[in-house]
């Protein structure tokens, strides 16, 4: 075997690796604090040891794995306050990215989301089948974000599905997240930006409040207040940023772009009377 082709399948090696032990980590095959054997890995995957290090590697650069010198390689935790991060990232980022592509959206985009909206509806009591069809509804427009844009946002779905896989259980979500996203579909078909801004808001803060109060009740949101307030948008919460279920929501602008909704984490109200 020539010089260039060990390189090439060593590097296809890596890649396969790589993909494989992420999947199985993003997905729940592997729990948060499990610990990674090289020896048996590389048994069970029929590799060396040398690729599986470089995979290991890479999912360490990815946040997925933690490396402890002489106790070996474990499965990272799953951290409400970085599943909080991630979503006030995104509510930052995505919602005026989608309200700036709307119209650049073709018929086709469209198609697709509806079929993956209604494979959503399909295998709504189907977990792992529910969130693959749900993140592929979000991709047909992501792929059509800058290349940065789209790769911070990537970054972050996948932090955002682990969480879910080992925390998506409560009753109501594939409903209100059905919901919301045909509110989002049919404000896109109507070319309708500010709508489609206003309600990928929502439904990332609904997402957001759902996913760590389920892992944690008790929990006390702080870097996602603080992108509320920076798109003034208002959760009633307690001083110590705990936020009780339903809570309400509103803009602090009145404009009228928000279908009625109200889901299992959060009741939609119009802004309060401005005083004389």
């Amino acid at each position: 075997m020539t010089a260039s082709a060990r390189r090439t399948r060593a590097g296809t090696t890596v890649d396969s690796l790589y993909r494989t032990l992420r999947e199985r980590i993003i997905s729940g095959v592997y729990s948060p604090g499990h610990r990674l054997s090289q020896e048996q890995l590389a048994a069970e995957l029929e590799v060396s040891r040398t690729p599986l290090r470089e995979a290991l590697q890479r999912l360490e650069a990815d946040n997925l794995v933690v490396a402890h010198a002489n106790r070996g390689v474990y499965v990272a935790p799953v951290v409400n306050s970085e599943t909080e991060q991630n979503y006030a990232l995104r509510l930052l980022v995505e919602p005026p990215t989608v309200g700036a592509i709307v119209t650049t959206l073709r018929d086709t985009d469209i198609e697709e989301m509806q079929t993956h909206l209604d494979a959503m509806r399909e295998y709504r009591n189907h977990s792992r089948r529910f969130q693959e069809a749900h993140q592929l509804f979000h991709d047909v427009v992501v792929v059509r974000y800058p290349s940065t844009f789209a790769n911070l946002t990537r970054s972050l779905h996948t932090m955002i599905y682990r969480h879910q896989s080992v925390y998506l259980s409560h009753a109501r979500t594939p409903d209100d997240f059905i919901d919301s996203d045909q509110f989002f579909l049919d404000a896109i078909r109507q070319r309708n930006a500010p709508s489609a801004r206003r309600i990928m808001e929502f439904h990332l803060i609904d997402a957001a409040i759902g996913l760590v109060l389920d892992a944690d009740p008790d929990h006390c949101f702080d870097s996602l207040l603080l992108a509320l307030r920076g798109r003034e948008i208002v959760v009633e919460h307690d001083e110590q940023g705990h936020i009780d279920r339903p809570a309400p929501i509103y803009w602090i602008d009145s404009d009228p772009v928000l279908p009625e909704f109200t889901t299992s984490n959060l009741i939609l109200l119009a802004p309060p009377a401005k005083s004389e």
